[in-house]
């Protein structure tokens, strides 16, 4: 007879505990699920309850269910049984915004697939990968299916990066240059992003690019295509790190755009250049700089950083000095926006995570893959991009009003 320990007993037991508590989370799930698609269906028939034909029969009326769906989650798959609507209606049709037609995946899962393809999992290992997430049993993610996703998503970029953008304001421009690894080529990809932020306020991913390293003509070639693209207004504003080709070609196509230096890699460019004793105080003092209320004060911090490190860290306050005219620009636009317009963290925040895991693993096979993975990635978290604080005053920036220290100056 098999014996066990207290230990394995335990183990077992906390298997078990397991297992029934992700089998209770799905019960509830599917409940949840299937009362709101109920009760969005008893709501349109209510609201047409009034509509009917000559005969005096109701045009909108319950039929039943469909046959039971399973549909895959986070929390694993699901099976439902939607409500069936008979709307007869001219040219009209029921279609629920819960659970539309022919959706077997929830929007989670389609982020999920290309971060793990983006992280290094081959196609041939999904089925085991998202088992261990989702749960045994789901289905439709068979490496067959994945390929036949991954040819989908790649045509969705090429689509994407051909759209039309004429009729398009972006105010604000934020570029950053991220490398991966690509396991099929020696070199790492360079890719060139550009967020944008409309006239309301609402940040847009609006390039990725196969580019040359950091280029002046990689990123000439991408700014000359949004312009032919329809992209005819220049940003009032654009914000990046200084060692970009972004800065020489930037004029070049739009010259009426203004500089901003990204502080986060202003600082860490000052801070690599001096011991890490003095690292913690000189960081200090130059968030003291781009945190400072008015120009007149970040100015005398500026002054302050030179007079105790300019001696014995020159190469620290040449790195400084050398973008001083970009450094302040903000300042003349509202403060409500200096918390968008100090750092490129649209993108640094949205890629971070991508490109520490893209470190531990060779990434995708080709560069293709890379880009249409990238895409993904960003079009999804583009979702969770919280719009400018002081939206309401973007308006103002646009016809040209000038502000001083973030306050809108008064006409003489």
């Amino acid at each position: 007879m098999e014996e066990y320990t207290e230990v394995d007993t335990a183990t077992r037991a906390r298997g078990v505990t397991q297992w029934t508590l992700e089998a209770i989370c799905r019960e509830g799930a599917r409940r949840m699920l299937q009362e709101a698609l109920e009760l969005e269906v008893a709501e349109y028939i209510e609201r047409f309850q009034d509509l009917k034909d000559k005969d005096g029969k109701r045009l909108v009326v319950r039929n039943g269910r469909h046959c039971e769906r399973k549909v895959v989650t986070g929390g694993g798959q699901i099976p439902v049984k939607q409500p069936r609507v008979n709307d007869r209606r001219e040219a009209e049709h029921f279609s629920s915004a819960i659970l539309p037609a022919y959706m077997r995946r929830a929007p989670s899962i389609d982020t999920l697939i290309p971060a793990l393809y983006l992280k290094g999992v081959s196609t041939s290992s999904f089925p085991e990968a998202l088992e261990a997430i989702l749960g045994k049993g789901v289905s439709g993610l068979s490496p067959a299916n994945i390929v036949r996703l991954k040819e989908v998503w790649e045509q969705e970029f090429r689509d994407w990066s051909k759209r039309d953008l004429k009729g398009k304001r972006y105010v604000y421009m934020w570029a950053d240059a991220i490398y991966f690894n690509v396991r099929l080529e020696k070199d790492r990809p360079c890719v060139l992003v550009i967020v944008g932020a409309t006239e309301d306020g609402h940040k847009e991913l609006l390039a990725i690019h196969d580019g040359q390293r950091e280029s002046h003509l990689s990123w000439k070639h991408l700014l000359l295509d949004l312009k032919r693209r329809g992209l005819e207004e220049d940003p009032c504003l654009a914000i990046a790190d200084r060692a970009l080709g972004f800065w020489k070609a930037l004029p070049e196509v739009f010259p009426g755009t203004r500089a901003q230096q990204c502080w986060v890699h202003k600082t860490a460019n000052i801070l690599d250049k001096m011991p890490k004793r003095v690292q913690p105080d000189a960081k200090s003092l130059l968030h003291e700089m781009y945190l400072a209320p008015t120009r007149e004060d970040a100015g005398e911090a500026y002054n302050r950083f030179f007079a105790l490190y300019e001696d014995r860290y020159p190469k620290a306050c040449g790195c400084l000095k050398k973008d001083e005219d970009v450094l302040f620009t903000f300042y003349d636009f509202p403060a409500a926006h200096w918390l968008h317009l100090r750092t490129t963290n649209p993108i640094e925040s949205t890629f971070s995570t991508v490109r520490h895991r893209s470190r531990q693993t060779k990434g995708c096979g080709s560069r293709t893959a890379t880009l249409t993975m990238v895409f993904k990635l960003a079009t999804g978290a583009e979702k969770r991009w919280r719009r400018l604080n002081g939206h309401n005053l973007i308006p103002l920036v646009v016809q040209g009003e000038s502000f001083a220290d973030g306050e809108q100056k008064k006409a003489a």
